[in-house]
């Protein structure tokens, strides 16, 4: 894989989190599985704690100890992968305990995402810009922007994102707008105004156009999922194979429509995820965390024909 001057560049992989069936942690089996994912040739970062990793339903204190054991299982094997944590609260002094939490455990920077009561009230603009840049601030840890789609009240605009991205902690945006009308504009004003701050695709479902039309790379739960097959899409993608990233886009496409029937990531896709990599014998365990319920045994056994068919090499 090529070596991208700028290390906020390439694929960063959202990791998955595996529970015991009493709902509890998994340590052992997520360090197993963080180490598989790190050795991968490609990966440049791994991000736990996002929404593949359930974040919504861990504790604080679990949510640090996942980054832990990501960041000592990266240590440990001398990979040079960048360790990223997934942040969302509610209000600004909880997202600096989080942040500081997630420095303290080990992470390079966070991915920090909207408060989620924007999505229901909305917000100012200076509310949005200074919730980033204070947490920048006072957490003193790099920042992932984690742009929501363009429909949600959560979502930045251009504007608050042009101002956000001058901030010197904010290395990265991912982007999820899911507005292809404004990818490329949107993409080449961010880079005018901080060519420094990579700007990365989220859309699993969107992969190979956003890609080929402008991205510094993706970060993606398929990532997490299908390590060696997502790595050889993206980086045929940014080196402009166009022949080599149609047939990288072949061998995912199936896997795609597998895990997200048509629609955009979210807990229902995380979930078949994760049961199929458990299927594939690459994931400790299926047990999603609750209020999510488990797979019917009919869907599962429908998982599991469905890649008998495909027969991936993730």
């Amino acid at each position: 894989m090529p070596t991208l001057d700028n290390p906020w560049t390439g694929v960063f992989a959202a990791t998955l989190c595996p529970f015991h069936e009493d709902q509890s942690l998994d340590k052992a089996g997520l360090a197993e599985y963080i180490h598989e994912l790190a050795k991968v040739d490609g990966i440049n970062g791994l991000v736990c704690n996002g929404h593949t990793g359930e974040i919504m339903s861990l504790l604080p204190d679990e949510r640090a100890q996942v980054t832990q054991i990501l960041a000592k299982t990266v240590t440990q094997a001398n990979h040079t992968t960048k360790v990223v944590s997934g942040v969302s609260a509610e209000g600004t002094f909880e997202a600096i305990e989080h942040a500081i939490a997630a420095r303290e455990a080990g992470a390079d920077a966070i991915l920090l995402m909207p408060p989620h009561h924007w999505l229901r009230f909305g917000r100012a603009a200076a509310t949005a810009i200074s919730f980033c840049t204070e947490v920048a601030d006072r957490a003193e840890i790099d920042i992932i922007l984690h742009q929501y789609p363009a429909w949600t009240k959560a979502s930045y605009t251009l504007e608050e994102m042009l101002e956000i991205s001058q901030h010197q902690r904010v290395v990265m945006i991912k982007m999820g707008t899911r507005d292809m009308s404004r990818w490329l504009y949107d993409y080449e004003q961010l880079k005018q105004a901080s060519p420094e701050t990579t700007i990365v695709t989220c859309h699993d479902e969107f992969l190979l156009p956003t890609l080929l039309e402008a991205a510094d790379g993706a970060l993606v739960g398929f990532a997490g999922f299908a390590p060696s097959l997502i790595t050889e899409l993206v980086y045929s993608a940014l080196e402009g194979d166009y022949a080599r990233a149609k047939q990288a886009q072949k061998t995912v496409a199936p896997l795609a429509r597998l895990i997200y029937n048509f629609g955009e990531p979210g807990c229902g896709a995380h979930q078949r995820m994760k049961v199929a990599r458990w299927l594939l014998g690459h994931f400790p365990s299926p047990h999603f965390r609750r209020p999510i319920c488990p797979l019917s045994e009919q869907t599962i056994e429908a998982i599991r024909q469905e890649l008998a068919t495909i027969n991936p090499e993730l």
